[in-house]
């Protein structure tokens, strides 16, 4: 169902907004276990990885490929399944930024929203390819 228009074809560029939506998942899920680690070995470190700021931009990159990859997947292939999955995955990783940093909660509730909303972003590739 995909057509072309301008230089890729639309479902080229879909699929390539899919894989930096995956890539950003994983660097997300790196950041999250890399900022666990670095707090448990350097309290002082790892406190510039914890700024609110840092989340609230992450968050907002991700919403943002998100809606784009995701939003223009249902035009094209008609499928919701693989945006409702992915926005799940963001509202639990909105949700998770309400939680106490340094119990560990904030950091594996996160961690579910990024692997959904990773495989969101998947799903949505497979459909249109």
């Amino acid at each position: 169902m995909s057509s072309t228009s301008g230089l890729f074809p639309r479902s080229s560029l879909l699929a390539r907004f899919d894989r930096w939506a995956i890539g950003l998942s994983g660097l997300c899920a790196v950041h999250c276990l890399a900022t666990s680690v670095l707090l448990a070995l350097m309290s002082t470190a790892g406190g510039a990885l914890l700024n609110p700021l840092f989340h609230e931009i992450g968050l907002t990159l991700a919403i943002v490929l998100g809606v784009v990859a995701l939003g223009r997947g249902i035009l094209d292939h008609g499928y919701m399944m693989p945006a409702a999955v992915g926005a799940l995955g963001l509202g639990i990783m909105a949700g998770a930024l309400s939680l106490p940093h340094g119990f560990g909660n904030e950091t594996v509730w996160t961690l579910v929203g990024v692997g959904l909303l990773a495989l969101g972003h998947d799903l949505n590739r497979r459909a249109t390819t």
